[in-house]
């Protein structure tokens, strides 16, 4: 009998640890081995967003004379992740716009920037993308965070290792990635012109009349009630990793040599095109322009080193580079 029961304890333990292993089953926070987060000054990111959308939810949704979130501006989400994050209250929305359309290329293609304070405190979205604006679809979020006890407001008890296509799954300066060739083929859905990315805070209760649902059917469970200015999802930025160049006919592309690259604090860059150039333009990461010309070159006196990007219109379309300042 002592036997039997040692087994049975065994076959327990055995059993709790697959459960365990089965969920734990996705990349890990930022600095672990494996983990897909991606820092806020990585090279692959070529652009931020330059416009938003908000509808902001309530500070509690189960109280609707709550009122909404009040933390951030509409400004806050655009440009570069400084910190300067929009509130999107319980289900509030945030609508992000690009200079160029997001195409699906190798690997992630976008990333979402949250504020977390800490690999443990995680407050989610879902995350949507449209083509033409009105109509859109949404990445299949798994949670398999437990749903037999509501995470509080004060709570520290995320896992990134719990959470796939989650905005929010992982800490301040690192963003979330985004893989578009997973709607590959939706209908209505053209994963090579994406236009618009909507995200969705989750409400994260776990019982009640606003519970929300991963693809899989489970709830999401995640600080609930954050019934002050600053709850909800905390929209930081949104960077592009592939894009498209805006108003190119394909069949008419030119190409455009721009050199020196990396280039000179104080001193030229020099484009070479096949048609005429209109404009160009020197944008920081941040979306700032630092410079404008409307010949084949353009200063970069006082021009702080860095990564920017050059906006080049010609006769055909408008061209867009990343380019290095040293």
């Amino acid at each position: 009998m002592y036997i039997c029961t040692v087994k049975k304890i065994l076959l327990s333990f055995v059993f709790i640890c697959l459960i365990a292993s089965s969920y734990a089953q996705f990349a890990g926070p930022a600095g672990t081995p494996g983990s897909t987060a991606m820092y806020r000054d990585s090279s692959d990111f070529i652009a931020w967003a330059t416009g938003a959308q908000l509808e902001l939810g309530l500070i509690d949704i189960s109280n609707e004379f709550s009122g909404t979130a009040s933390s951030g501006d509409i400004n806050s989400p655009i440009g570069f992740p400084d910190g300067n994050c929009i509130s999107l209250g319980d289900s509030g929305v945030a609508i992000l716009t690009f200079p160029q359309p997001i195409t699906n290329g190798n690997g992630p293609d976008f990333a979402v920037f949250e504020n977390a304070f800490s690999d443990a405190f995680l407050e989610l979205a879902f995350v949507e993308v449209s083509s033409d604006g009105i109509n859109f679809y949404r990445f299949p979020a798994i949670s398999n965070t437990q749903t037999a006890t509501q995470i509080g407001p004060f709570d520290a008890l995320g896992d990134a290792t719990l959470l796939y296509n989650l905005a929010g799954k992982y800490r301040s300066n690192y963003g979330t990635p985004f893989d578009l060739e997973e709607l590959n083929g939706t209908f209505g859905l053209n994963v090579d012109a994406i236009t618009h990315v909507k995200i969705i805070d989750v409400v994260g209760m776990i019982n009640g009349n606003h519970v929300q649902y991963d693809s899989n059917g489970n709830a999401v469970n995640d600080p609930y009630a954050t019934a002050f200015p600053s709850g909800g999802f905390d929209l930081d930025a949104i960077g592009v990793i592939h894009q498209a160049p805006v108003g190119i006919d394909e069949a008419n592309a030119e190409t455009i040599t721009i050199y020196p690259n990396p280039a000179q604090s104080n001193g030229t860059i020099h484009i070479s095109a096949q048609n005429e150039i209109e404009w160009m333009k020197l944008i920081s990461v941040q979306g700032e322009e630092m410079r404008l010309s409307t010949n084949n070159s353009i200063s970069t006196d006082n021009v702080p080193s860095g990564m920017y990007f050059l906006e080049i219109q010609t006769s055909t379309g408008r061209h867009s580079a990343k380019i290095v300042i040293r």
